[in-house]
C-alpha cells in the first residue's frame, strides 16, 4: 500500500503545474488540427446531418482569430464571473466565523448515537465554503471522538473523508456546483447555442448522496477505522479541549439564522404569488423563470447577509470595510484559479474552432453504439476514469475542463444529458479526493495524523482513508443504478 501511494505521488509530482498542463494541451490541439485539417478529417452530425470538417488552426486565419479573440475567450468564459461572485459571498460567511460556528454548533448538539452520521453530513455540507469543511470538521471530530472514549485519529480520518467526498454530496448548492455547471454550459453551448446547465442540475442526486454518504461513513468508521486506529499510540499530541461556543457566538449565530430566514421569506414573495417578479408567467416554464436565472445572486446575498450579521454581533466585522476586505481576500484566494481559467478558456476555444471536439465526440458515440457498450457498464467505466485521473490531477475544475469537451458532446450523441455526464464525473472525482497524495489538502491531513502518530506517512493516511473510497464507490454506484433504473430527475429540470 505504501509503495503504491508513493508511486502515485512520484508520478503526480512529475506532472507540470495545471496552467502549464493546459499550455501543453493547447499545443497538442494545434498540432492535431494541423494534421486533421490536411487530411480533411470529418464527421456527420447525426442530429442535423451537417458535415463537420476539421479546421487547421496553424494558418493565417487561425492566427488572426486567436489574436483577435484571446482576450474575449477569457473575459466571456462563463464560469469566471459566476465563481467570483459566489465565492465573494462565501468569503464573508467563512471569514466572519459564521460557517465554523454553525458546524461546531450542529455537531455539539446531537445525541451520541447520531454523532458519527452528523459528522459526515457536516463534513459534506461544509464544502459550501469551499475547503472550509476540510479545515474545520476533522479537528472537531477528533475532539468529539476523544470525549466519547474513542481514538481521536478515527474521528480525524472520518471528518476528512466526509469533507473530501462531500463535493458530490450537499443539501444546498455550493460553489462547486456553480463552477462545474458553468464549464458544462460553456461546452454544451458550443454545439447547442443558447443551451444552459444550471447550478442545481445535480441537486436531487446530491441530496440523496449526502444521506448515503452518512450511512457509509458510519459503517466504515465502526467496522474499520475505529478498530484500525486502536493500534496507534498517542505520541506527540498535546491535550486538547473542545472549544465551546461563547455566549456572543451563540447570539450571533441565532440572529444570523433569523436574518437568513427573513431574507428567504422575502425571496419567496417574488416567486410564490402569481404576479411574483421572479416568477415565469407560464407555470409550466418554471425552470426558465427569472428565479432560476437569479440563483447565484440570491445565494450571494444570502451568504453576505448571514455572514455580515454574525460578524457584526461577534465583532469580526467592526465596520463595513471589514466585509469588503473579506470579499477582497476571497478573490485573492482565487488568483491561481483566475490564471488557470485564462489557459482553460484558450484550450476550449481551440478545441471548438478546430471542430475536433465535435468530430471526436461523434466518432466516439458511433463507436459506443456499434460496440453496444452503453448503460450501466459505460457509466461505471467513466466514473473509474475520473477516479483514476483524480489521483494525478488535484484540481477538479482542471480535470473537468479536460474531460468535458470530449465526453459532454459524445454522451449527448448517445442521448445522455450534459448534466448527467457532469454527475458521473463528480461521483468519480469525489471518491478519490481523500486518498490522492496530490490533493491540495492532503498535506493538512498528513500533518494532523502525524500529531497523533509521529511515524505516520502517506501510505498510513491513505490506508486509513481507502475503505471510505471503496465503500463510497460501491454505495454511490448502487444509488446511481437505482436512479437510472427508476428514471428519477437528477436535479432541477434535468434528467438522465
Amino acid at each position: 500500500m505504501e509503495k503504491f501511494f508513493r508511486f502515485i505521488e512520484r508520478v503526480g509530482n512529475k506532472l507540470p503545474h495545471p496552467l502549464i498542463l493546459f499550455v501543453y494541451l493547447c499545443v497538442i490541439i494545434l498540432t492535431f488540427s494541423f494534421i486533421t485539417g490536411l487530411l480533411k478529417w470529418s464527421a456527420v452530425n447525426p442530429k442535423s446531418g451537417e458535415l463537420i470538417v476539421a479546421s487547421n488552426l496553424i494558418s493565417a486565419q487561425g492566427f488572426q482569430d486567436f489574436m483577435e479573440k484571446m482576450i474575449t475567450n477569457f473575459t466571456h468564459f462563463a464560469p469566471l464571473g459566476l465563481v467570483l461572485v459566489m465565492l465573494m459571498g462565501v468569503a464573508i460567511t467563512e471569514r466572519s466565523g459564521f460557517l465554523e460556528a454553525l458546524i461546531r454548533s450542529v455537531i455539539g448538539r446531537v445525541p451520541s448515537w447520531l454523532v458519527i452520521p452528523v459528522i459526515v453530513m457536516a463534513g459534506a455540507c461544509g464544502n459550501i465554503g469551499s475547503d472550509a469543511g476540510i479545515v474545520v470538521v476533522p479537528p472537531i471530530a477528533a475532539i468529539i471522538f476523544k470525549r466519547m472514549g474513542k481514538h481521536p485519529l478515527a474521528g480525524l480520518v472520518l471528518g476528512y473523508a466526509a469533507a473530501t467526498a462531500g463535493f458530490t454530496a450537499n443539501l444546498i448548492p455550493a460553489g462547486t456546483d456553480v463552477l462545474l455547471a458553468a464549464i458544462t454550459t460553456e461546452i454544451y453551448g458550443s454545439f447547442e447555442p443558447g443551451a444552459e446547465v444550471v447550478a442545481t442540475c445535480n441537486w436531487y442526486f446530491m441530496i440523496a448522496a449526502t444521506f448515503v454518504l452518512a450511512f457509509v461513513g458510519t459503517f466504515v468508521a465502526k467496522k474499520y477505522t475505529i478498530p484500525m486506529c486502536e493500534r496507534y499510540k498517542l505520541t506527540g499530541m498535546e491535550e486538547t479541549t473542545e472549544k465551546a461556543l461563547t455566549p456572543r457566538e451563540k447570539k450571533g449565530l441565532l440572529w444570523a439564522i433569523i436574518a437568513g430566514i427573513i431574507y428567504l421569506a422575502v425571496i419567496s414573495l417574488t416567486i410564490v404569488p402569481e404576479n411574483g417578479i421572479l416568477r415565469h408567467p407560464d407555470a409550466a416554464q418554471f425552470m426558465r423563470s427569472p428565479f432560476f436565472k437569479s440563483l447565484i445572486p440570491i445565494l450571494f446575498f444570502l451568504f453576505v447577509i448571514v455572514g455580515y450579521v454574525y460578524g457584526k454581533i461577534v465583532g469580526t466585522i467592526k465596520k463595513s470595510g471589514d466585509a469588503a476586505h473579506f470579499m477582497i481576500d476571497g478573490v485573492r484566494d482565487l488568483a491561481p484559479y483566475i490564471a488557470l481559467v485564462f489557459m482553460i478558456a484558450q484550450f476550449i476555444a481551440f478545441f471548438n474552432w478546430s471542430h475536433l471536439d465535435q468530430i471526436i465526440s461523434i466518432k466516439g458515440a458511433e463507436l459506443l453504439k456499434s460496440s453496444g457498450f452503453s448503460g450501466i457498464p459505460l457509466f461505471i467505466s467513466f466514473i473509474i476514469i475520473a477516479m483514476f485521473l483524480n489521483l494525478f490531477i488535484g484540481s477538479g475544475s482542471a480535470k473537468w475542463a479536460i474531460m468535458a469537451p470530449v465526453f459532454v458532446p459524445m454522451f449527448y450523441h448517445i442521448d445522455l444529458t450534459p448534466a448527467f455526464t457532469q454527475l458521473l464525473y463528480r461521483i468519480g472525482d469525489s471518491i478519490t479526493n481523500g486518498i490522492s497524495p496530490l490533493y491540495t489538502m492532503f498535506p493538512l491531513i498528513l500533518g494532523w495524523v502525524q500529531q497523533y502518530d509521529e511515524d505516520a506517512g502517506i501510505g498510513t493516511v491513505s490506508s486509513l482513508l481507502l475503505p471510505y473510497a471503496i465503500f463510497t464507490f460501491v454505495a454511490w454506484t448502487i444509488l446511481l443504478i437505482i436512479w437510472y433504473a427508476i428514471g428519477l430527475p437528477i436535479g432541477v429540470g434535468e434528467s438522465i
